[in-house]
């Protein structure tokens, strides 16, 4: 099968295209032929080093859409020529989505929302269930009001749309005029656009000094700090980027809770893999019934030109989530 290898950390044009054999599916796993894969920050930092990738020469890649080819002794509710999607591979001890077929465990998969093409459910699996978690650690309700940083990122556009599908009222920051816009369009019912005004303005603005009960921040560094200041006493905060140094004080003097989420650890560690599967569901229920969908960039992607797409990635001038086709549709 056609695949891109990294055969070396570094940049992307360490990915190179290659011939190699076609998986086996082994028992619990399903053989997907992937027709659009998508492209995450996580999948640039396995490319340049970060040790929980695959053993090199690897096939990198977690987020695919495709078609089922194959199901082995195990598995049930998928059936070959099921139209699947999930976060499966491109980790320790998996195969990747880079490449035109995966095994996946199937507990990882779900059946693709109905009215989303592949490239657009592509798009969904690891931001999707970042943001899930997110919601569920930080138990967001219809009471709350949620700030959720990077409105218009990965994590962030599912996170406000998810946010709003629990009834709770939602403000976003945005870094420019049109991603407010975009924003709204998603649900967003207040937008900040960042660095236009400081923390105690919008909490100000927007909470009248309260703060706001949840705040999920995707961007991590100094916007945790900044997380901490815009969250009410007794708030809790969810983060998606947390390798970094903090003082902790603010948390004690406003008896906030503090939820890391770190998505992949089911992966990586075979233990929850059935969470992941169950979120893609109700992810795929949201999606048919018109309460989420994905931000896509229009940019159009071969596999033969994944570095060119992870070149727009790092850019940070994607507009959306960046996405591959392996099968044009």
């Amino acid at each position: 099968m056609h695949a891109m290898v990294l055969k070396a950390f570094g940049g992307p044009d360490n990915l190179q295209p290659a011939e190699i054999d076609r998986p086996e599916p082994r028992a619990g796993e399903v053989l997907v032929r992937v027709h659009a894969c998508s492209l995450n920050p996580v999948d640039m930092r396995i490319r340049t080093g970060l040790p929980i990738g695959p053993a090199l020469p690897a096939v990198l890649g977690a987020d695919l859409a495709g078609a089922v080819e194959a199901v082995a002794e195990g598995v049930t509710g998928f059936a070959p020529g099921d139209e699947v999607y999930g976060c499966a591979g491109g980790v320790r001890g998996l195969g990747g989505s880079f490449a035109d077929y995966i095994a996946a465990d199937a507990r990882l998969l779900a059946l693709k929302p109905r009215n989303l093409s592949m490239r657009e459910a592509a798009a969904l699996p690891l931001v999707s269930i970042t943001a899930a978690n997110c919601m569920s650690r930080a138990a967001v309700g219809a009471s709350d009001h949620v700030l959720v940083h990077a409105g218009c990122g990965g994590v962030g556009h599912v996170a406000v749309q998810l946010a709003k599908a629990r009834g709770a009222r939602v403000a976003a920051t945005v870094s420019s005029p049109e991603k407010a816009e975009i924003a709204r369009t998603l649900g967003a019912d207040d937008v900040i656009l960042y660095g236009s005004e400081s923390v105690a303005d919008y909490v100000r603005r927007l909470t009248g000094g309260r703060g706001f009960d949840v705040v999920v921040d995707t961007v991590g560094g100094e916007n945790l700090d900044r997380s901490f200041q815009a969250a009410a006493a007794g708030g809790r905060v969810a983060a998606t980027a947390a390798r970094s140094t903090h003082d902790l004080s603010p948390l004690h003097a406003k008896a906030l809770s503090l939820h890391v989420v770190f998505m992949l650890i089911p992966l990586l560690e075979n233990v929850g893999r059935e969470d992941h599967g169950r979120i893609m569901r109700e992810v795929a229920a949201l999606a048919e019934a018109g309460k989420l969908r994905p931000l896509i960039d229009a940019a159009r992607f071969t596999l033969g030109q994944l570095p060119d797409a992870f070149r727009l990635l790092e850019s940070g001038k994607a507009s959306g989530k960046v996405v591959v086709d392996l099968i044009r549709g």
